[in-house]
Order: structure tokens, then sequence, then C-alpha cells
């Protein structure tokens, strides 16, 4: 395994929720990556934020080690969940509450709901 493959695998293990994404969860640097955050912010899930344009290493390995072409990636509980399109379709969709529920992801029920409704 590589150093990055190494960092990823840690940075997985001991964070329940991770998103791998461009920029930060307080300053994305695209649409995507905002969008994925935006979610997550408004719902309270407490998650680690990587920033990939910090980390060439971690912004290529990332993409092996998820099978996944795309930032951001979602991380749930040492599982990868998706990108930015599957995440926006699960949340519509109630499935990343379940997710969420199963995994013992502590999030905002209301601010999901309202989410689902704003978007219906």
């Amino acid at each position: 395994m590589t150093d990055a493959t190494n960092r990823i695998q840690n940075t997985i293990t001991e964070n329940d929720v991770v998103l791998y994404m461009k920029g930060t969860k307080d300053m994305p640097q695209c649409g995507f990556s905002s969008r994925v955050a935006g979610v997550l912010n408004y719902m309270g899930i407490d998650y680690a934020d990587v920033n990939v344009l910090a980390d060439d290493e971690i912004r290529q390995e990332i993409k092996s080690f998820s099978d996944w072409p795309t930032i951001p990636q979602l991380y749930v509980k040492g599982e990868f969940v998706g990108g930015c399109d599957i995440i926006t379709e699960m949340m519509l969709s109630g499935e990343l509450d379940q997710l969420f529920e199963t995994k013992g992801v502590t999030y905002d029920k209301d601010a999901a709901e309202k989410i689902r409704e704003a978007n219906a």
C-alpha cells in the first residue's frame, strides 16, 4: 500500500463520515463539492472534510481507492457511498437518511425533510 492509500484508509476508519472534496466544508471550490457539503452541513452531519486540491497524492489515489473517477466522494463508516449525483438522489429519495440511521450517524431529520420539500 502507498502512503496515500494508508492515509485514506486511516481517515475513513477514524471518522464516521468523510467527504473527499475540492476545497473545504467552509469554502468548497467546485459546485459538486459545494452541493454535497451543503447537504451534509444543513443536515447537521459531523464529518471530516479532505481537500484534494491541497494534496495531489490523495487526489489521484482516492479515485483508485474507490474505483470512482470523480470528486467529491462520500464515505460513511468506512464505506464508499458515492459522488454528487448519487448523494443528491439518495437525499431526495430518503435513502441517505436510512443509511445514516442504519450506520448510527446523527443527523437533523427536520432539515432532511426541508431539503426534500424544497426540491419536490
